[in-house]
C-alpha cells in the first residue's frame, strides 16, 4: 500500500495544478496522483484548442471569473518561467448583425467590470485585424492568447515529482474509496493508496467517483462531444488569430469559431452534440452504461426538453459537412468546404442539475476529507493554477 498525505485523482490540468500548488507551498506533504489512463492529460485537457481565455464571458464575481482572471496571469508566468510556446494574439468577438450588437455590448460590459483591456471596434479596424472576417462592429481582445496545455502538464508533473516524495500512478483507475482509522483507503486497479486527504479532478468521471467517496454529487456528467475541422494549409491566411462569434446567453458554449493553434495551424469549431459515450470522441462510440446514466437523468430529460432545437441544430452540424460549412461563413464568407479536413474531437464533461440546467459556474463540493471538483469545464484550463491554489485555500483550514 501506498502511504501519502493527499491523494488527488486525475492527472488533467486541473489535478496537476492543484498538486503543483501543493507542493510549492507545502513540499513537506506527499502526494499520490491516481489517473487511470496510460499517461496525463488524456481526456479534456489533451483535447483542448489551446485558447488562453481573458475571462470576458463570465459573470462578474463568479468562479469562472475570478479563477480565469488570476489563473491566466498564473499560466504565462508559468509558461514564460519554464519556457512553454505561448502566444498573446488577441482575439475578436464578432457580431455578423446589427441585432447582434446589444448581445455584444452586454459581454464587453462584463468583460469591463472584469478588468479585462478590451474596446468595441467598427468594420475598418475588424478588416485590419482580420481581413477574412464578416461583420458589423466586434469586441477585440488583446489579451487573448494561445499554448499547448499538454506542455504545460507535463512541466507540472516535472515540477511536482521533483518537490518531493510526490508520484503519478498511471493505469489505476478508482473502483471506491473507504474509511480507513481516520483516514482514506483509495482502491484503484493498479496501486492501494491510504491518504488522510482526497481532491476528486476525474473530469468526465467526477460524479462518479463523489458517489465512490460516500457522497451524493447533486448533479450529472452529461457529455457533448466538441467536432472540428483543421483548415488545409493553403487558406490558414483566412485566420490570423481568433475570431469567435457572439455566444447565445442561453447556451453555454461559444459557437462554431476559428482558432489558431500554437504550432501554426488552424483549428474551426466545435459543435456540442451529446455524446453516446463520456469517451465518446468518435461518432459511433456508444458506451451502454453512460448511455443509460444520461437517458434515465431527469435533469437531461428536461434539457432535451426544453433544448431540442438548439440540439438538433448542432446534431445536424454533425451529419453535414455542408451544414457545419455553413456556420462557419457566417464568420469567414471565403472559407469553403474543401478548405476542411475532420480535426480530432473533444468531449466537454458538462455538470447538468436535477431541474435540467447546465452547471454553468466552477463547483467544488467537499465533505469532511474530499473535495470534489464536480464542474469544471471551460475556461478551467486557463485558470487551472488558480483552481488549484483555491482548493489548497479549502485544504489548509483541514490541516
Amino acid at each position: 500500500m501506498v502511504k501519502k498525505d493527499i491523494c488527488i485523482i486525475g492527472s488533467g490540468i486541473v489535478g496537476l495544478a492543484t498538486a503543483y500548488q501543493l507542493s510549492r507551498k507545502h513540499p513537506g506533504k506527499s502526494i499520490a496522483i491516481l489517473e487511470k489512463e496510460k499517461g496525463p492529460a488524456f481526456h479534456q485537457t489533451g483535447h483542448n484548442s489551446g485558447v488562453i481565455h481573458s475571462g470576458i464571458y463570465y459573470k462578474p464575481g463568479s468562479l469562472k471569473a475570478v479563477n480565469c482572471r488570476e489563473g491566466k496571469k498564473s499560466l504565462e508566468e508559468f509558461c514564460a518561467d519554464e519556457g512553454i510556446d505561448h502566444d498573446i494574439c488577441g482575439k475578436v468577438i464578432v457580431a455578423l448583425s446589427p441585432s447582434e450588437i446589444p448581445g455584444m455590448e452586454k459581454i464587453f460590459e462584463r468583460g469591463r467590470a472584469n478588468g479585462i483591456k478590451c474596446e468595441i471596434i467598427g468594420k475598418k479596424r475588424l478588416a485590419e485585424l482580420e481581413p477574412h472576417a464578416a461583420g458589423v462592429k466586434a469586441i477585440h481582445v488583446p489579451e487573448a492568447g494561445i499554448v499547448n496545455y499538454s506542455q504545460v502538464c507535463e512541466r507540472l508533473i516535472e515540477r511536482v515529482e521533483e518537490a518531493g516524495d510526490n508520484r503519478v500512478h498511471y493505469n489505476s483507475r478508482v473502483g471506491s474509496i473507504l474509511p480507513d482509522s481516520g483516514k482514506l483507503r483509495i482502491l484503484t486497479s493498479g496501486v492501494e493508496v491510504q491518504a488522510e486527504h482526497v481532491i476528486n479532478c476525474a473530469g468526465l468521471h467526477s460524479d462518479r467517483v463523489t458517489r465512490a467517496g460516500g457522497q451524493k454529487p447533486g448533479v450529472r456528467i452529461i457529455p457533448f462531444r466538441g467536432e472540428y475541422y483543421e483548415i488545409k494549409k493553403s487558406a490558414r491566411h483566412l485566420c490570423r488569430n481568433l475570431i469567435y462569434p457572439v455566444p447565445d446567453p442561453g447556451f453555454p458554449f461559444l459557437g462554431v469559431h476559428f482558432t489558431r493553434i500554437i504550432d501554426g495551424s488552424v483549428e474551426c469549431g466545435p459543435n456540442a452534440v451529446f455524446a453516446l459515450a463520456r469517451e465518446g470522441y468518435a461518432k459511433m462510440k456508444v458506451n451502454p452504461r453512460d448511455l443509460l446514466e444520461s437517458l434515465t437523468y431527469p435533469g437531461f430529460l428536461k434539457l432535451a426538453t426544453r433544448c431540442w432545437k438548439i440540439g438538433t441544430g448542432e446534431m445536424w452540424r454533425s451529419i453535414s459537412k455542408k451544414a457545419f460549412v455553413r456556420a462557419l461563413q457566417r464568420l469567414v464568407p471565403e472559407i469553403q468546404s474543401d478548405h476542411l479536413v475532420t480535426a480530432p474531437a473533444g468531449v466537454r464533461a458538462q455538470a447538468v442539475s436535477p431541474e435540467g440546467s447546465m452547471v454553468d459556474d466552477f463547483m467544488i463540493q467537499e465533505n469532511n476529507r474530499i473535495i470534489n471538483v464536480s464542474n469544471a469545464p471551460s475556461p478551467a484550463a486557463t485558470a487551472s493554477l488558480n483552481i488549484g491554489r483555491h482548493i489548497l485555500g479549502i485544504l489548509e483550514r483541514r490541516f
